[in-house]
């Protein structure tokens, strides 16, 4: 429990370690994770290190297993996770094997891959060259038809169709091209040829795959009829700037079914060849699946092993390595005997050795921490990661954190909603865990489940409280005030008064929160409630805050810092005390002295009359009279303005006592640096002259001892500022609590807006007709309950209590200047690396 309320003690050690046993003991300290090592060469370059070798050579494995994963992922074949326990480390006589293994399964996927490449292009040649064929017939059947005359015409001319009295034949190119291209490739032929060719396009119904990306591309076949062998040679080239395949195609249409029937049957040959290739590929990579997780794991430990042996010096004889590490004391047994394990394994028969060093470095802070606690420690570390040994707020931040959201964000229906959500999270946290769900807002929430359960538990417990259910009450134990209007006063009036002198008030409280009579109090609702939930705020917040200068208390006991006791810690708690909790035992004072006013002061006794609701005073005009040393001049004449005998003459006594706690906390602290140092100058004085009287002749002189102004100066700088900081914060953070009050009522109002608005009018409707309504409007007010005040407000909430513990809490004790403990761990960085590849 000691690592929870403060971190844990940590030594830095030195360990040697024999060569041969050296990657055994690393080892398993990666499995226990409780060593952090320094790195003993930060001057030496990375690739000057006597382990560079090793860490190329499992970078060269991760490649060879991130392509495994790549092509195992494309082909959709599930990667099985790891059963049970999580493989050691392999020996590193085992790398050579895990070298060939990888080897062997790349160049053998590769191999299968490039003929699968080429199988799929010849495929997609002969398809491609099959619907040539077969669109071809039907573009030799056009210009076969005399129809057709007019465009021959104008191709050649009329003179031009008939040379020496024959007929000129027509050259021609087929091939194929992508869809989208046609248009560009059709202007530029009649740009180019100045509209000497003729063109034929029809598109390919199926879309093709592409060999090289496996893209499903759709084509269209073309054929380009021209004259001559330079429109031939344009064409050829204009055909090879748009990427366009040509294939030869007969004249003849004899040659070009002969030809088709050919093509047929090579692809059909080509499919049963793809097929055996595509089934011995999949062999491949099922074989691979089942192992990939494992050896990714295996992999990802030597190369985290030797990246540590790096940061290893090595000694003279170049047969130990020396390394320094930092190592929380009381593990140091389990260090210890997880060290023996290694040497064991690694056959040595010197074991190592782990010797203790003192140093002056300020250690790492470390806090053990578990499923529940973690969430709550780093909400601290977002802060600041605490000083080496102060004291840790989390296990306080573990009841206070949700308290104060809950209090502004108390609703019993909201809050069930929130606690349900949590309670989800946390019951199937094992398969959501196994999920590992790639989405950032997903993993926020599902790391603060503990959190968002307990928020939701502490809100419907103000909830009660508050007795606020979606902005309607509950009425469990009875209504303490009484009806006693007659029916036909009800009718004509509609707003009443009930008396609390009288028999309309049962003159007991309601048995747990709110009564739920002021539910129905339409006129001085919020105004009891805004003076209810400001005083609990203002209460809430000061004793907050007092605890919080309490905990400075146990961190000076602690470190022994005497002095910062009595000029820190009691000026700071008297001056927080005599104003602001003496603040509070008025609003006490206040509620347990007044009673509720008489209705006619002449036939009242004064006594009760001073005790009255009516002459109750203002707590807020009373502290700031109080702070200006004045009387409230504004009092009623039968009223007394102070709450007890001695008050203004005790308040005035706390002030000034008060105020004198400022100079103490100003000055307290550079006053005994400086009486200490001067005692100490004037002791080395005195054994300077002792030396020079008993000192031999010729001897050097003793130097003279050096002022230390500067520090005096920046202690007297700092202490002026935290006094500064102390004196105004006490005022601004008693304010900020008021928070608490703001947010609350802000909830309690958006949700009676949204009952008035939606539910209400849904509710009220009549007929079939209503019940369509009514379910239109319930849907609505149900998105807006989880959209806006359950999501939003809480999100609101959330950050309001985050900076009630950041800023107003932790500012009175804590410092978070220190730096977090960074162990050597096979755990954290195999998450980290799973994390990176999602």
């Amino acid at each position: 429990m000691g690592s929870l309320f403060r971190s844990e003690e940590m030594t830095l050690c030195q360990l040697f370690l024999q060569s041969e046993a050296a990657y055994a003991c690393v080892s398993e300290l990666g499995e226990l994770g409780l060593v952090q090592f320094r790195d003993l060469n930060p001057d030496v370059n990375a690739f000057q290190r006597k382990f560079v070798n090793e860490v190329r050579r499992c970078d060269e494995m991760e490649r060879k297993l991130r392509y495994l994963e790549k092509e195992i992922r494309r082909d959709g074949i599930p990667m099985l996770e790891i059963p049970g326990e999580v493989p050691e480390a392999p020996q590193p006589r085992e790398m050579i094997d895990l070298e060939a293994t990888f080897e062997k399964l790349e160049n053998e996927l590769r191999e299968v891959n490039q003929n699968a490449e080429a199988l799929k292009r010849n495929y997609l040649e002969l398809t491609e060259l099959k619907h040539i064929l077969r669109k071809t017939q039907v573009f030799f059947d056009e210009m076969a038809d005399p129809s057709r005359e007019e465009e021959q015409v104008t191709l050649l001319g009329e003179e031009g169709l008939m040379a020496g009295g024959q007929a000129l034949k027509l050259g021609f190119v087929a091939g194929v091209i992508l869809r989208e291209r046609i248009p560009a490739f059709e202007r530029m032929l009649w740009r180019a040829c100045r509209g000497n060719v003729f063109l034929r396009q029809a598109e390919i119904d199926t879309p093709l795959e592409d060999p090289s990306s496996s893209d499903q591309v759709y084509k269209s076949v073309f054929i380009i009829f021209f004259q001559g062998d330079q429109l031939k040679t344009r064409v050829k080239k204009i055909c090879e700037g748009f990427r366009a395949t040509l294939y030869p195609c007969p004249e003849a249409p004899a040659d070009r079914r002969e030809m088709a029937m050919g093509v047929m049957t090579r692809i059909e040959d080509l499919n049963t060849v793809l097929g055996q290739t595509q089934d011995h590929r999949h062999r491949v990579l099922v074989a691979a699946a089942k192992n990939i997780k494992n050896w990714f794991v295996k992999v990802r430990k030597i190369k985290a092993i030797y990246h540590t042996l790096n940061l290893f010096n090595l000694d003279v004889t170049q047969k130990c390595l020396i390394a320094e590490c930092w190592v929380p004391a009381l593990d140091m047994e389990t260090i210890q005997l997880a060290l023996r394990r290694g040497t064991e394994r690694s056959g040595s028969s010197v074991p190592p050795i782990l010797n203790r060093m003192e140093t002056l470095e300020d250690p790492p802070t470390y806090n053990r921490t578990n499923k529940f606690t973690s969430a709550f420690q780093n909400l601290i570390y977002a802060y600041g990661v605490a000083t080496y040994r102060e004291v840790n707020p989390a296990p306080y931040t573990i009841i206070t954190f949700p308290f104060l959201f809950a209090v502004m964000f108390g609703d019993l229906g909201h809050g069930a909603l929130m606690a349900a959500f949590g309670f989800w999270m946390c019951y199937k946290e094992k398969p959501l865990q196994a999920k590992k769900i790639d989405s950032e807002i997903w993993n926020i929430f599902f790391g603060g489940r503990y959190i968002v359960l307990l928020m939701g538990l502490f809100s419907m417990y103000t909830g009660l409280i508050y007795n606020d259910i979606f902005s309607k009450s509950l009425n469990i134990f009875g209504s303490s005030w009484q009806n006693n209007y007659n029916e036909s006063t009800l009718r004509e009036n509609k707003a009443l008064q009930l008396n609390p002198d009288s028999e309309d008030y049962l003159q007991y409280p309601y048995a747990f929160g709110i009564d739920p009579v002021w539910q129905l109090a339409e006129a001085n609702k919020i105004i009891f409630m805004n003076a209810y939930k400001m005083k609990i705020s203002i209460i809430i917040g000061v004793f907050h805050m007092l605890f919080g200068v309490c905990m400075s208390l146990w961190n000076h006991i602690y470190f022994k810092r005497r002095i910062s006791i009595y000029v820190e810690f009691i000026p700071q708690i008297m001056f927080l005390t005599l104003l602001f909790f003496y603040m509070v035992l008025l609003m006490f004072i206040k509620w347990t002295t007044y009673g509720p006013s008489p209705p006619y002061f002449g036939s009242q006794d004064p006594e009760i009359v001073k005790t009255s609701g009516f002459c109750a005073p203002s707590i807020l005009i009373t502290f700031i009279n109080m702070m200006l040393f004045k009387t409230d001049a504004n009092t009623r004449p039968q009223c007394d303005p102070t709450m007890f005998a001695g008050q203004i003459g005790l308040q005035k006594f706390f002030v000034i006592l008060a105020l004198m706690c400022v100079p103490v906390m100003l000055f307290g602290k550079p006053y005994y640096l400086m009486k200490e140092q001067k005692k100490r100058a004037s002791q080395g004085h005195q054994s300077m002259e002792a030396a020079a009287e008993n000192g031999a002749a010729g001897g050097a002189p003793a130097p003279a001892p050096r002022g230390h102004d500067d520090d005096i100066t920046e202690v007297f700088i700092h202490q002026a500022i935290h006094t500064i900081e102390y004196v105004l914060g006490s005022v601004s953070h008693t304010a900020s609590y008021l928070r608490l009050w703001a947010l609350s009522l802000a909830h309690a109002q958006l949700a009676e807006v949204a009952w008035n608005m939606l539910l209400r009018k849904g509710l009220k409707s009549a007929g079939y007709q209503g019940g369509i309504y009514l379910y239109v409007v319930f849907a609505g007010w149900a998105a807006i309950s989880v959209s806006i005040l359950v999501l939003m407000e809480g999100l609101s909430a959330f950050l309001h209590t985050l900076r009630l513990h950041w800023v107003e809490f932790q500012s009175k004790f804590y410092s978070g200047e220190g730096y977090l403990f960074q162990p050597f761990s096979f755990e954290v960085i195999l998450d980290s690396a799973g994390q990176t590849e999602e």
